[in-house]
């Protein structure tokens, strides 16, 4: 596979482990030392993220993607992604369209996320 074709992959595994809250994959993809900025505009870190799908506080019920935009320089890759999103969070209902940015960084023969932010549009 080329580089691109491994994050589109990366993407779809990534989407998938979150829908399933599937810890053993998002543990796998995302890297110790992750920070991400989500919609609320708080910022959080890997054991953060898989806390929230170990407690069962985030459970997704729908998640698609379109409109993926893929850059690789070397060994860190950006993916710009459109994801329409209905989940529950902390017992608060979320509905609509997203726009995501995720860096991924490759160590060795594998890619992690290292950062990136989220924010509803409209």
């Amino acid at each position: 596979m080329t580089p691109e074709e491994q994050i589109i992959d990366c993407e779809k595994r990534l989407l998938e482990a979150i829908k399933t809250s599937d810890l053993k994959v998002l543990n796998q993809l995302l890297h110790e030392s992750l920070l991400f900025n989500i919609p609320t505009g708080q910022t959080i870190t890997k054991p953060m993220d898989m806390e929230m799908y170990r407690s069962g506080s985030m459970n997704v019920h729908h998640i698609s993607a379109t409109d993926q935009t893929v850059r690789i320089i070397e060994n860190i890759s950006t993916v710009a992604v459109t994801l329409t999103l209905k989940a529950t969070y902390a017992g608060q209902i979320i509905d609509g369209k997203f726009r995501y940015l995720r860096v991924w960084k490759r160590f060795n023969d594998s890619w992690q996320v290292i950062a990136g932010s989220g924010c509803l549009i409209q």
